[in-house]
């Protein structure tokens, strides 16, 4: 899985005045939680946009006032009208113990549905799976070959090595769809 480095500063600060003042600085207010410790700390905006403002999943390693902790991004608050990041809340990783992410889904192959007319839809961008860190892949890639049209893949058919899916097992992750031109094609 990747990784990413990002610099923080501890504060002693806590609530409403703290964090406005913080944000006011160009910092964000975060929390990392975890093993029965929390720590709060604010990091700079530019540090966090490779984390946010992607598609991937990251173990994030956070260097705060000297000491590195290895941890995973929970949850993000953004404001509600600008988009501008309220908070963040990290949850510190113990590598011997399995933890939950949620991961990309990438499809490949080219479906049989889609080759007599179907359209492939993709339901589930990212599946949460559960795994030890240093077992948790990039992506999760999905072979849509087989795929006829109607069909679906579901979270209950993938099976992968090492990962458990938290994700319930009746979620659909892609199907090949009817489309009209294939229907109106059928009825003929």
């Amino acid at each position: 899985m990747k990784t990413l480095d990002i610099k923080a500063v501890g504060r002693a600060d806590y609530g409403k005045k703290a964090a406005k003042s913080i944000r006011r600085e160009g910092m964000i207010p975060c929390a990392l939680y975890g093993n029965g410790e929390n720590v709060s700390f604010s990091v700079d905006v530019k540090e966090v946009k490779p984390l946010i403002y992607s598609p991937n999943s990251y173990v994030v390693n956070i260097t705060i006032d000297g000491k590195t902790e290895t941890a995973v991004m929970r949850e993000v608050q953004f404001h509600p009208v600008r988009e501008q990041i309220l908070h963040i809340d990290f949850y510190r990783v113990d590598p011997a113990k399995p933890v939950a992410i949620a991961i990309p889904v990438r499809l490949t192959g080219n479906a049989e549905g889609v080759k007599i007319g179907g359209k492939l839809a993709l339901s589930a961008r990212k599946l949460t799976v559960k795994a030890l860190v240093n077992e948790l892949p990039d992506e999760i890639v999905v072979d849509v070959t087989p795929l006829k049209v109607g069909q679906t893949i579901f979270v209950g058919d993938l099976k992968f090595d090492n990962l458990t899916f938290v994700t319930p097992a009746t979620t659909a992750v892609c199907a090949v769809r009817v489309t009209r031109a294939t229907r109106a094609a059928n009825q003929q």
